[in-house]
């Protein structure tokens, strides 16, 4: 297995930076697959009852929805967790273990669809699935910006890009295959989660087989860092540990908690949330669920790309001032019986929430230097763990109670938007007091080579 420790992986002189996107992409479309568990939701809710949830003995919405806040949950916790491993292992030695947590989560997911055990859906798909999450979502980012240092921004967006867009392959695809595997007595549900871990495994270990690392002190031929880099930049470098005892990594922290805790509850509702708001069929909504992947993982790529140039905490204003906006906005496209503004508002929405996502490697980057911004990451994706709770509660529980209350659907939704509104006001105010770390935190000059925990 030495194949996969990191000296193993250390690019040669011939070797391309542009074949290290696709392998990152290969993993993150896979694990994006998150995205697009909203079209589950349902078919989980009538194992039993098949044509219709069965009261007493089907699972509700709001216990569904739990597997997908523990997914994340685990996300943050891992990447937290696994950061400076990650650094030290190597990529390839990290997406494979990715590989093997993600498509295994599955499989023991689908034992707990057919024993209809949901402590087993919670433990596959929520627990160990989670863990895979972690581990492939930064160990590609980490590798990317090291090959790119000339274009964070765009670095990060072609990795986070992939995460964005898995919902747009696994939305659709899930829907077929459960309409493939459906019998009388049956949803299809767990060979659909067999299948799809099948075809994740595959194309995950190959990402892992391709993917390099750059030799040490190695940088793109012909460029030359800015004798006078911008106020928010440094050519400082600071650890894993000493960054979360910088005010900096706090703010950044609430930041990108507040921004995902605004955006991740709609993602993981899109499917029953446009049934609810345009009346329309399942299949569409999961469509609708596929759609705003696109624009999830567009904005990933565009705006952290636009951030290369604008800078990092002009871009965070935009998307909190603006996501305010359209998010008070929803209700009132309701009323007006708009469904292409109401399509167009949320598509903005998301493509502002996955572009927060891919715009804050490079934001630590900036503030913190390269020499352990994967550990970083991964301890500043807690508050995607926190916000994995928060923001599909808050969606889950208050719409159903709504429901419950005698509130037509359309309308169950109108306080939670207006509150996730609110949580962006609060990320503006610290994206704003963000400021350059203190020297007394950078790490002394010599070898800043990775260090195992």
């Amino acid at each position: 297995m030495r194949f996969l420790d990191r000296q193993h992986t250390v690019a040669g002189p011939e070797f391309s930076r542009w074949l290290v996107p696709p392998a990152a992409i290969a993993v993150h479309m896979c694990i994006g697959e998150v995205y697009g568990f909203s079209v589950f939701n349902v078919p989980l809710t009538r194992l039993i009852g098949i044509s219709a949830s069965s009261p007493g003995q089907d699972w509700t919405i709001p216990q569904v929805g739990w597997v997908y806040s523990i997914a994340l949950f685990m996300l943050g916790i891992s990447a937290a967790v696994f950061g400076k491993w990650v650094e030290y292992s190597g990529p390839r030695k990290a997406m494979t273990a990715s590989a093997a947590c993600f498509c295994g989560g599955f499989l023991v997911a689908a034992l707990g669809v057919h024993w209809h055990r949901i402590e087993l859906l919670y433990l596959g798909y929520g627990f160990i699935g989670g863990i895979g999450l972690g581990l492939g979502y930064i160990a590609p980012v980490s590798t990317l910006m090291k090959w790119f240092p000339d274009r964070p921004g765009m670095a990060t967006g072609m990795a986070i890009m992939g995460f964005g867009g898995g919902a747009l392959i696994g939305s659709p695809l899930g829907v077929q295959l459960m309409d493939r595997f459906r019998t009388p007595l049956s949803q299809g549900v767990a060979p659909t989660f067999v299948t799809l871990a099948l075809l994740y495994a595959a194309f995950m270990l190959f990402g892992a087989w391709i993917v390099r690392v750059p030799p040490l002190g190695w940088s793109p031929p012909g460029w030359i860092p800015k004798s006078r880099p911008r106020a928010m930049v440094t050519r400082a470098q600071v650890t894993a540990d000493q960054a979360i005892r910088t005010p900096q990594f706090w703010m950044l922290w609430v930041v990108l908690c507040m921004n995902v805790s605004a955006g991740i509850g709609i993602l993981g509702q899109a499917s029953l949330m446009c049934q609810d708001l345009l009346g329309v069929s399942a299949a569409v909504g999961g469509g609708f669920a596929g759609l705003l992947s696109l624009f999830n993982m567009g904005g990933r790529f565009l705006w952290s790309s636009v951030s290369d140039y604008t800078g990092r905490r002009t871009v965070y204003s935009i998307f909190f001032l603006l996501g305010a906006v359209c998010y008070s906005l929803i209700p009132q496209t309701h009323r007006l019986g708009s469904q292409t503004l109401f399509v167009a508002i949320t598509a903005v929405i998301i493509s502002m929430y996955g572009g927060g996502f891919a715009t804050i490697p490079a934001y630590l980057r900036d503030l913190f230097g390269t020499h352990q911004v994967g550990a970083i990451h991964g301890r500043l994706i807690t508050a995607w763990s926190i916000a994995a709770v928060l923001g599909p509660s808050l969606i889950n529980y208050l719409s159903t109670a709504r429901k419950a209350a005698g509130f037509p659907p359309a309308e169950a939704y109108t306080p939670t938007l207006y509150l996730m509104a609110g949580l962006l006001m609060i990320g503006l105010v610290a994206n704003l007091l963000v400021r350059p770390v203190h020297p007394r935190h950078h790490l002394d000059e010599g070898d800043p080579s990775p260090r195992p925990s």
